[in-house]
């Protein structure tokens, strides 16, 4: 009869997975499809199960007046007195029928009243389920009984020792042979790594191998000896049946979450190799993108009104375009990416990322617009409102300067494009950039001389191009002088501030050598003698005349 009704439960519970959605009962209020709906949830209101000693016996439905984790409790209240008192028979069991119910009742005990939505639950009939649960209650009273005397108790007392003997041992061996293995690691391998680093010219950094390689030695002789501490509480919380419960959870806790992460990594393996293809397509695209913006970067492809210097800015931003296509093909088959979480995770990193970068964004738009301004290039002597410079580097987002003290300057670009930029460099290459000064003039002297005299300064000057030929332009008649404007071409404009006090020094020797007095920048009255510098006062001390070769 038990070898039966064993063989009953086990289809039972093999058949409620795949019971007829059609399947009804006259004498329950709900279909047998709404009844597994609800099973599969065992939530403690609509069903609970009834366990003893972490042992689940059967389960019970409940309704939201009388939740189902009630009725599971006063029936495991009344297994447990049952199995208190040893003088009760756990076998003299006997099931009543009653109406639409049936009480389970043992050595005159009520112990259960199951009901048809309960065999509905089961997919049984009421009284095969009501004989299963007899059985399995009498079966639980014996082991409760027996694993709480006295000597099973001793037993299991002197069974935890032996354990956790086995255990220390156990802790002790795994650090003394993972000690042993690092140092005969170390022996082995150490030298190889050095070799190794000598032979990529240091591109390999041996420190950092090792410690990687010391990281997976600890991480392993880690994991052991958790291994081994489970297993030994495992262990330990199973000999007893008041810890029994923690036992069978304590591995569940662990186990789940590497399950789950297992299960939905192996559902997410056909996205991951997408992922994977796509990752590769795209760095061929942008590798291929490289090569060819290289290529016209050196000139070995040209194109049509197209600047060599907006190659490497354009790949810049192909590469730019090119990515945040591939993540909007991506993002459907990114693990989770459907989930809430992710989502507001996603939108909370935009909302961040669009307040805090809005001058991050401002620049680097200026500073691709800059390049295709071309305003100034790398090299490039330039005025960028109040700082002058060269030019020395034009990143995403700033430009920097080297001043002609030597001054490392960086404007952002967003700075320089609503700025007014002078390049002194763009028109020196082909003609010259035209320096100019101007002088006051007496209107004693004659313009012809001075026109002369500032040509002959100019001609002193070293860095002044003779071709095309200095200028001399009258720019203003004053009430005491004309304003004599000197013009100049200079090729190269890096040198413009010692070409500029070279030439203001050759224009005072030449007046000084003329006898002509420079009256700028203000003029009162003519003085009784010329204010002029002779020849022969040119150099005195501390200033030494130049040596004669």
């Amino acid at each position: 009869m038990r070898v039966l009704l064993f063989f009953l439960m086990s289809m039972l519970s093999t058949t409620t997975a795949w019971a007829d959605a059609d399947a009804g009962s006259s004498g329950a209020a709900y279909s047998s499809e709404v009844f597994l709906h609800e099973a599969a949830r065992d939530d403690g209101v609509m069903t609970a199960s009834v366990v003893l000693d972490g042992e689940t016996l059967f389960r019970v439905r409940g309704i939201s007046a009388a939740p189902a984790s009630d009725r599971a409790a006063s029936i495991r209240e009344a297994i447990i007195n049952l199995a208190d008192d040893p003088t009760l028979d756990a076998h003299a069991g006997e099931v009543v029928s009653g109406g639409d119910r049936v009480v389970i009742r043992i050595a005159g005990q009520r112990i259960a009243t199951l009901y048809p939505a309960d065999a509905a639950l089961e997919q049984a009939p009421l009284g095969v389920l009501a004989e299963a649960s007899m059985n399995r209650i009498a079966n639980a009273v014996v082991r409760y009984r027996e694993e709480r005397s006295h000597p099973r108790l001793l037993a299991s007392t002197g069974l935890l020792l032996v354990i956790t003997l086995a255990a220390g041992v156990l802790l002790y061996a795994v650090k003394a042979l993972f000690g042993w293995f690092n140092r005969l690691i170390e022996k082995a391998v150490k030298k190889r790594i050095q070799d190794i680093e000598r032979a990529s010219h240091r591109i390999i950094d041996a420190a950092q191998l090792w410690s990687w390689l010391g990281g997976v030695v600890r991480g392993t002789r880690a994991l052991a000896l958790v291994a081994i501490v489970l297993g030994w509480l495992n262990a330990s919380l199973g000999l007893y049946p008041w810890t029994r419960p923690f036992a069978s959870n304590l591995f569940h806790l662990i186990l789940n979450p590497l399950q789950k992460m297992g299960t939905g990594l192996l559902q997410s393996l056909p996205d991951l190799v997408f992922l994977v293809l796509l990752v590769i397509v795209v760095r061929a695209v942008l590798r291929a993108t490289k090569v060819f913006f290289e290529r016209v970067d050196r000139g070995r492809i040209r194109l049509e009104n197209f600047d060599r210097d907006w190659a490497m800015p354009t790949y810049r931003i192909m590469r730019i375009l090119v990515i945040a296509f591939a993540l909007v093909v991506a993002y459907p088959y990114i693990p989770g990416s459907d989930s809430e979480a992710f989502k507001g995770v996603s939108i909370f990193l935009g909302v961040v990322f669009s307040i805090g970068s809005s001058s991050f964004i401002a620049n680097m738009i200026a500073g691709y617009s800059l390049t295709y301004r071309g305003a100034f290039r790398e090299g490039d002597r330039v005025r960028i409102g109040d700082h002058m410079g060269e030019v020395v580097n034009v990143r995403a987002l700033s430009t920097q300067l080297r001043s002609p003290k030597n001054e490392d300057v960086n404007i952002p670009n967003s700075e320089v494009l609503g700025s007014t930029v002078v390049n002194y460099s763009s028109f020196a290459r082909e003609k010259g950039v035209i320096l100019h000064t101007d002088v006051g003039i007496g209107y004693d002297a004659p313009w012809r001389q001075v026109e002369a005299m500032l040509l002959m300064a100019a001609a002193r000057t070293g860095g002044l191009e003779a071709d095309p030929a200095p200028f001399v332009l009258q720019t203003q008649m004053g009430d005491f002088t004309v304003i004599y404007q000197l013009n100049a071409y200079c090729r190269d404009a890096t040198r413009m501030l010692q070409t500029y006090s070279d030439l203001h020094a050759n224009i005072q020797d030449v007046f000084n050598e003329h006898g002509v007095q420079i009256m700028s920048p203000h003029y009162e009255r003519d003085p009784e003698v010329p204010k002029v510098v002779a020849p022969e006062d040119w150099y005195p001390a501390p200033a030494r005349a130049p040596e004669q070769s």
